[in-house]
């Protein structure tokens, strides 16, 4: 993942807590839901992209055993 899009999925994170917790604070169920739904897209960019990185590091690993026979 690059560091822009690490960053826009923290980004939406934050925002998605600070939107809950403003649902909270009002008792605003639409706020606290699309909070939360935020929250969940941003952990999900970030599996995503921790599954490439994962794969990459397979692949490169998989490269390198071959390199050396």
């Amino acid at each position: 993942m690059s560091a822009e899009d690490r960053a826009k999925a923290i980004g939406k994170n934050l925002e998605g807590k600070a939107q809950e917790i403003f649902g909270n604070i009002t008792g605003n169920r639409k706020d606290q839901v699309e909070g939360k739904a935020k929250q969940a897209e941003a952990s999900a960019r970030h599996a995503a992209e921790d599954a490439k990185n994962a794969v990459r590091n397979l692949a490169d690993k998989a490269k390198r055993s071959i390199d050396k026979l």
